[in-house]
């Protein structure tokens, strides 16, 4: 039984219920709350929260921080819920940014038809407010055994029918100018032919999935003799950054706490400055509301490259979760490059609240890119890796990698 499965007593009559859904068009420019856009933390059924960080980073300049889910589904393909109220929920459960990413598959079967992408076009244009809130249109290329692709920012879309293939979908891509990210990786039996990597592809697959839903992905598949999905993708060369989603079916969109979401660090926040600081990998994945991570290594930004051959790196962290983890206890986990998981270059014990700076070693011989992992020592990893690694416990966030450069 696939993740998706449990949802198909909901496609009978899915045509007939956007129909009769049309009129509710309008709902989704209705503004949230005239906080909701600003708090950075999703509220559910729990005694009310702190508001999370404030939107400022520590050790940057000229950028403010947004809080994104990129990734959700509706009845437009294998979700529970109406499409109309997607974007306004978002909206209202403290997200700055949201996207519309239904399936596109064979024929439309549980998957998006032409008509239903114009419609989600007209969503997002209705929910969009520049400067206050973002709403993007985008779609999942759904492969069963290659596994799924988001792509946002083009102005059609692609199935199985007209790409069915790695090379055929990169093909349609570069025709575009839109970006795309590689879905919850390794839950598919052939990840994206093992990652295998396109060169004309570097500059438009800006993105890898490192929280889905409530999982962290880190080691998905180990148990089953996998190597880890992020040692996979940056050893093939792909120059991801690395994002947070929720991936939602059902139909509290932004509302549930732990799963993923993704910050962006942006000049202002709409699409054309969303798109900038996703191409720029100007973000970070994290699986908690209201959380600020920003690190620079040798004063050079998550996400960029590091001219640097071989010597000593200087990294500042800025993280940040408000009061709510004022001296709470954390981990700073150094990641680089290794055979089947990513070795661990140093273990830095941190606290939420603070900046943390520390020196770490590194050579282009081991590998070119590096990536900051954050913890909770006090919490296991539900899918962990190798007996006795240092990533066995719970991953709060991930930094966007760095890459070495002679």
């Amino acid at each position: 039984m696939t993740a998706h499965e449990h949802h198909h007593h909901h496609h009978v009559d899915r045509r007939s219920l956007l129909a009769a859904s049309g009129g509710l068009l309008v709902l989704a420019a209705t503004p949230g709350t005239a906080h909701a856009a600003t708090t950075g933390v999703a509220v559910d059924g729990s005694p009310k929260r702190a508001t999370g960080a404030s939107r400022s980073s520590r050790i940057s300049q000229g950028t403010t921080l947004v809080h994104a889910d990129l990734h959700n589904h509706t009845l437009m393909s294998d979700g529970d819920g109406d499409p109309a109220n997607a974007f306004a929920s978002m909206r209202s459960a403290g997200l700055d940014v949201a996207a519309l990413t239904d399936h596109t598959t064979l024929f439309a079967i549980e998957g998006m038809s032409s008509s239903e992408w114009k419609r989600a076009g007209q969503l997002a244009d209705a929910a969009n407010e520049p400067g206050v809130y973002t709403a993007i249109r985008g779609f999942e290329w759904s492969h069963p055994l290659l596994g799924h692709v988001n792509v946002w920012y083009t102005g059609n879309f692609t199935d199985l029918g007209g790409s069915s293939s790695m090379g055929k979908l990169y093909d349609w891509i570069n025709g575009t100018d839109g970006i795309s990210g590689f879905n919850h990786p390794g839950r598919e039996l052939l990840r994206f032919n093992d990652f295998s990597y396109d060169a004309s592809m570097a500059e438009q697959m800006v993105g890898l999935e490192m929280f889905n839903r409530g999982d962290d992905y880190l080691f998905d598949g180990w148990g089953d003799g996998q190597s880890s999905p992020l040692n996979a993708c940056l050893n093939a060369g792909w120059r991801t950054g690395l994002t947070g989603v929720t991936d939602e079916h059902g139909t509290d969109w932004g509302f549930p706490e732990g799963k993923g979401r993704t910050g962006l660090w942006v000049n202002e926040n709409s699409r054309n400055a969303v798109l900038a600081a996703m191409r720029a990998r100007r973000f970070f994945a994290t699986r908690v509301s209201g959380l600020r991570l920003d690190a620079t290594a040798n004063g050079v930004r998550m996400g960029s490259s590091l001219p640097l051959a071989k010597g000593d790196v200087r990294f500042a962290v800025d993280l940040d979760r408000g009061p709510e983890w004022a001296g709470k206890p954390l981990r700073l986990q150094v990641l680089r490059p290794g055979s089947r998981a990513p070795q661990v270059a140093d273990v830095i014990e941190t606290t939420a609240g603070v900046t943390t700076e520390f020196t770490v070693p590194l050579d282009l011989a081991d590998g070119s890119w590096v990536v900051i992992r954050v913890s909770d020592p006090a919490q296991a990893n539900a899918s962990p890796g190798p007996a006795g690694h240092p990533c066995n416990d719970w991953g709060v966030a991930y930094s966007s990698p760095w890459w070495l450069t002679a």
